[in-house]
């Protein structure tokens, strides 16, 4: 099993960028399905983007604003996140599941789950 630790969040003004980055444990990453999930003050946890292979898919609010990519080589999956708006304000968490078969977009399709990092967009 995966552990996995993002980084990258901070503070951005509404309209900028940030990456963030989940860098995962063992030596099976490339096995694993890979997914960002969001959670904003109040409000449940929804699914942001996974990817399988090289290709993503994305929650529609995401669409065409984020990326995300992988690199099976440094175990590490990544958001990019452009034009950022207010309502993109949550704590993101990686997650991973074992095996490629599917697109998984629903929480409970992940097995392992990062800590979590703070990303606040401002107006």
């Amino acid at each position: 099993q995966v552990q996995l630790v993002e980084s990258g969040g901070g503070l951005v003004q509404a309209g900028g960028s940030l990456r963030l980055s989940c860098a995962a444990s063992g030596r099976t990453f490339s096995h694993y399905a890979m997914g960002w999930f969001r959670q904003a003050p109040g409000k449940e946890r929804e699914f942001v983007a996974t990817i399988r292979w090289s290709e993503g898919t994305y929650a529609d609010s995401v669409k065409c604003r984020f990326t995300i990519s992988r690199d099976n080589g440094k175990n590490t999956v990544y958001l990019q996140m452009n034009s950022l708006k207010v309502e993109d304000t949550a704590v993101y968490y990686c997650a991973a599941r074992y095996g490629l078969g599917t697109i998984a977009s629903r929480e409970y399709e992940y097995d392992t789950w990062g800590q979590g990092t703070q990303v606040t967009v401002s107006s």
